[in-house]
């Protein structure tokens, strides 16, 4: 279905639409930018030729290949001008509603063969799927920030996604260098929704006065060996994206207490402190701002592990009980799309399900919270004495 011919259009030109756009111009195809904001357009040019020289400084891309890649890239305003595309990758703003607008007006300029793809973090792809007449030509792939430097994506087929193009998609970006997982049309997909505890549960601790912000961060990089802490980490990404993707699996889940959003976020939200891009957030960015000081009380710090882990652990059992993915694509998923230490169903094993199970039903005795509730699946094994990896 696809070849190095292939013509790949993306519509938007923000970091991401821009960072897809150049992965696949390394990758040697033709690309089509699509923004219906000039000024947009013109700004995302500047940053690509910024970024690819860059590149050449360090050496890690020659100058004959940026000229290359700048030379493969058109950036247009008119939605027609993606007519002799191939594959049509969306990374708009996640508002169903206007994404489904695109994809009707986008169905009648392509060809019947081409596919369209959504790069929702958190969206049904079947319901933006709905929008076309040919569902079977359109698909999830959702690649992670930044794009040209995260390996992972997530391949999301519709519930009316054809096999056909699931395959020549996953085959596709593949070969693109990037490593893909297969995942079920359900909230959040793998990451967004295995990861949520890592966030919610930090702020859990830290809403209950348990720990202070600096201390769950020095704990969970420290003690855990995760590359950034829960806070920083919502800085970095904003409050704007993080909370909302909370939010929304919060809601496409009918409400579960176990991805209920915190207060303490939505405050900063709504008071417009984004994290870095605004300059505060849970913590403090602007010039001259002292870093609060962590706690490093080691059995303090283990507690806040222990917690959020036997949680993300869960968690990721759940996702492989409810066939979201393979155990293997799971832990993929974690280590290549959030840069996790551990595949989180290995460690589960390495740490014993007895011991995950022990933590959970603590936290639930003591709360009284559905939030807590074990995993069918860590119950199962637990009794059969088997792992998620070993029998």
């Amino acid at each position: 279905m696809f070849s190095k011919n292939s013509i790949i259009g993306v519509i938007g030109s923000g970091a991401m639409g821009s960072g897809i756009a150049q992965v696949a111009a390394s990758a040697g195809h033709s690309v089509i930018i699509y923004d219906n904001n000039e000024k947009a357009l013109e700004k995302a040019q500047q940053q690509l030729t910024k970024s690819l020289n860059g590149l050449v400084e360090k050496n890690k891309i020659t100058a004959e290949k940026k000229e290359a890649i700048l030379k493969a890239i058109q950036f247009i305003h008119k939605l027609p001008d993606l007519a002799t595309c191939d594959l049509v990758i969306e990374a708009i703003v996640e508002n169903l509603e206007i994404k489904k607008t695109v994809f009707a007006d986008l169905e009648n300029i392509l060809a019947k063969q081409a596919v369209i793809a959504s790069n929702t973090s958190s969206l049904s792809i079947t319901a933006l799927g709905a929008a076309v007449k040919n569902p079977g030509h359109f698909i999830g792939i959702h690649f992670f920030n930044p794009a040209t430097l995260m390996p992972l994506v997530e391949i999301i087929p519709g519930i009316a996604t054809n096999s056909e193009v699931v395959d020549a998609c996953k085959s596709l970006i593949d070969s693109w260098g990037k490593t893909t997982v297969m995942a079920k049309d359900t909230p959040g997909f793998i990451v967004n929704r295995v990861a949520r505890p890592f966030y919610s549960e930090a702020l859990r601790i830290y809403e209950e006065g348990l720990a202070d912000i600096a201390t769950i961060d020095w704990a969970m990089k420290d003690i855990g060996g995760f590359r950034m802490g829960p806070f920083e980490l919502m800085d970095l990404i904003g409050h704007d994206v993080n909370y909302v993707v909370t939010e929304t699996v919060w809601k496409q889940f009918y409400f579960d207490p176990k991805f209920k959003p915190a207060l303490a976020q939505k405050r900063l939200l709504e008071g417009g402190f984004l994290g870095k891009k605004s300059g505060s957030g849970f913590y403090d960015y602007r010039g001259g701002a002292l870093k609060p000081e962590a706690v490093k009380d080691e059995i303090l710090g283990k507690m806040i592990v222990n917690r959020i882990l036997c949680m993300l652990i869960n968690e990721a059992a759940d996702a492989l009980y409810y066939q979201i993915a393979s155990a293997e694509d799971i832990d993929l998923a974690m280590t290549k799309g959030v840069n996790y230490p551990k595949g989180l169903l290995k460690w589960a094993d390495e740490l014993g399900l007895a011991h995950v199970a022990n933590t959970l039903k603590s936290l639930h005795d003591f709360y009284e919270e559905d939030r807590y509730r074990l995993s069918p699946l860590i119950k199962k094994h637990r009794v059969s004495g088997n792992g998620f990896y070993h029998v």
